[in-house]
């Protein structure tokens, strides 16, 4: 990673500035859409020529995937637009190849898309339809006097939207779209279609519109497509899950249409896996940030005519960074572990990785919004400017929240699958096992009537109330929808009916899987002050998440009484932190250079003979 620091501080394409002595790469986002779409493209030539991207889809092994995730998020800590550029090429049309494809497509298109001989995009979401792919209007048909398939834009509503690359520089797109074969439709499936020539043309029956300026990303060229009567190869159907035979016989080993859509979308984890992470990154550029600047910022005396007070000393400002500093170190162990079981994922570890990463995914990039705009404030004007980078952020981020799936409908699917597993459990009368439900075979937690500060530093205390409150809510989830089930209504508008209760339980099995990470990551330290700090921003996490949400108050976890204490517990434990702030936040690692001058020399930064660089 540290290679890769150094090779954008290197070239003057990553806009290089001095300030106060100090030098700085922040993308200019003073540039127009076309500037920051072209400058986005140099800069992957750069890296391309460099060596950076070499092995991403014809490497090996974990090692090698590993290897491609940090290096993404390196190039994501200094501009979202260019990950997201490199991320729909490399993880979107690229994984498409490589995981819906099979060794002809391999062969085919995985060394060229390294090489950046083809430019690909990844057209999934419509005007109509973005969080239900199942629903998409795109139609493909199979032409078996030629052998080709033929991909139409029936209605306005089916235009492929949304698509990054598509609008400047994509030769090629995946395009999802129902398949329908003599009259019946297949469900959706993947197809490879050249949408420009190598001279930059648009190809015959594509028609490309732009999305237009967006509110962050504008150095990603998002597009919209059409396709009339588009006619590509047989070959051209990536076949992992189903094929279709030369005189048009659908082929397929997975027969139920719900498990061949699930294999089909499985693939696609990998997107929710970059979010999260790059999330977590945000929040760190944002808290090392304006914490650093409270470290150094001065306002008002405690005192008649006394010094004035440094701001992180003030207990409403602990209160108001320290808690997200402490998240923030949870979500990092909770994606490192997102990681590590996405590159060793097995076929049987599908449903799990699809979960967690739904979860996370969902978790982090709100996590990362409220971050961001409580670091905007805390760093007041000075956090209004482009160069600190803390506000511009929120813009650039914002999208998280709703692609690679709307963390609200991502979360009803992580309840729908808990509520899976509940039912299988109780009806096969089998202990639960996998998704860290292996608490629910244990008997029922116990929260002590009168909490002490002692009690609520025990991490037992700790996984017990998250234990408890996911373990109740699952039981009293399955038990509505059992209910309305019972009086005649769907399964589906049961879900619906309570939505609050799935909403609830999504969030408490994520922090409790969260803190399950947090632990594990605690467990290998053995002894000493870091074990000790860890000690300090576990409790923090697991005290202020308990703080925040009513749940705990709502379903009768916790008394007033005890609620109080936590809330005291929680100003204990921002004192206790705040001398550790500044090591806590070096310890992210990210370079001087890709942060915000007021997190360093302000005064300096701001000088005369500065403001000229």
């Amino acid at each position: 990673m540290d290679w890769l620091f150094g090779l954008m501080l290197q070239s003057n394409l990553f806009n290089t500035n001095v300030r106060g002595g100090k030098v700085f790469v922040l993308p200019d986002y003073n540039q127009s859409k076309e500037q920051q779409r072209e400058i986005t493209m140099r800069r992957i030539g750069y890296l391309l020529q460099n060596g950076v991207f070499r092995g991403w889809l014809t490497g090996k092994g974990p090692e090698d995937e590993l290897r491609k995730f940090d290096f993404v998020d390196v190039v994501g800590i200094f501009d979202h637009s260019l990950k997201i550029k490199i991320g729909v090429h490399f993880f979107l049309w690229g994984g498409a190849i490589k995981f819906f494809g099979t060794q002809r497509h391999h062969d085919k298109w995985l060394r060229d898309t390294e090489n950046y001989v083809v430019k690909g995009c990844f057209a999934m979401t419509e005007l109509g339809h973005g969080s239900n792919v199942r629903g998409i209007e795109t139609v493909t048909t199979y032409d078996s006097s030629t052998g080709e398939f033929v991909i139409n834009t029936p209605c306005e509503s089916a235009q492929k939207y949304w698509i990054g690359g598509a609008a400047n520089h994509a030769t090629h797109t995946v395009v999802f779209s129902q398949l329908h074969i003599d009259g019946k439709n297949q469900g959706v499936h993947a197809f490879i279609a050249q949408i420009r020539d190598a001279n930059g043309n648009i190809c015959p029956n594509i028609r490309i519109a732009d999305c237009g300026h967006k509110i962050g990303l504008n150095g990603v060229d998002n597009g919209r497509i059409w396709f009339d009567n588009v006619r590509v190869p047989r070959e051209n159907l990536l076949n992992s899950v189903a094929d279709v035979s030369p005189d048009g016989k659908y082929l397929t080993a997975i027969k139920d249409p719900d498990q061949r859509f699930a294999a089909f979308m499985a693939p696609l984890t990998s997107g929710r896996v970059t979010i999260a992470v790059s999330a977590t990154y945000s929040a760190k550029i944002g808290l090392a940030t304006a914490l650093r600047y409270s470290l150094t910022r001065r306002a008002f005396s405690v005192t008649p005519n006394g010094p004035e007070v440094l701001i992180l000393d003030y207990p409403s400002h602990q209160r108001r960074l320290l808690p997200l500093l402490s998240k923030t170190y949870a979500m990092s162990f909770a994606c490192n572990y997102l990681k590590k079981i996405y590159v060793k994922r097995t076929p049987e570890m599908n449903k799990v990785i699809h979960v967690i990463s739904s979860a996370f995914k969902a978790t982090a990039s709100w996590h990362n919004m409220r971050t961001l705009q409580e670091c905007r404030e805390a760093c007041g004007g000075q956090g209004l400017k482009t160069e600190n980078r803390v506000g511009q952020l929120k813009g650039e981020f914002d999208v998280q929240s709703t692609f690679e799936g709307d963390n609200n409908v991502l979360m009803q699917q992580v309840s729908k699958a808990l509520l899976g597993e509940y039912v299988t459990a109780k009806r096969s009368k089998k202990p639960f096992k996998g998704l860290g439900l292996e608490h629910m075979n244990k008997s029922r937690p116990v929260v002590p009537s009168q909490l002490t500060s002692s009690a609520m530093r025990q991490a037992q205390f700790q996984n017990d109330i998250f234990c408890l409150r996911e373990r109740d809510l699952l039981e009293c989830f399955a038990a509505e929808v059992s209910l309305c089930q019972s009086q005649g209504k769907s399964k589906e508008y049961a879900f619906t009916l309570n939505y609050q209760l799935a909403e609830d339980l999504g969030r408490a099995f994520s922090d409790r899987a969260v803190l399950h990470t947090f632990l594990e990551a605690e467990a290998s330290v053995t002894s000493g002050p870091l074990k000790n700090i860890l000690g300090l921003v576990r409790s923090m996490y697991a005290l202020v998440t308990v703080d925040e949400d009513v749940a705990f108050l709502r379903y009768g976890y916790l008394s007033t009484d005890n609620a109080a204490m936590v809330r005291k517990e929680v100003a204990k434990l921002c004192s206790e932190l705040r001398p550790h702030a500044l090591s806590l936040v070096s310890s992210f690692g990210i370079p001087d250079a890709f942060l915000g001058p007021i997190a360093f020399n302000w005064v300096e930064a701001n000088v005369w003979s500065s403001e000229q660089n």
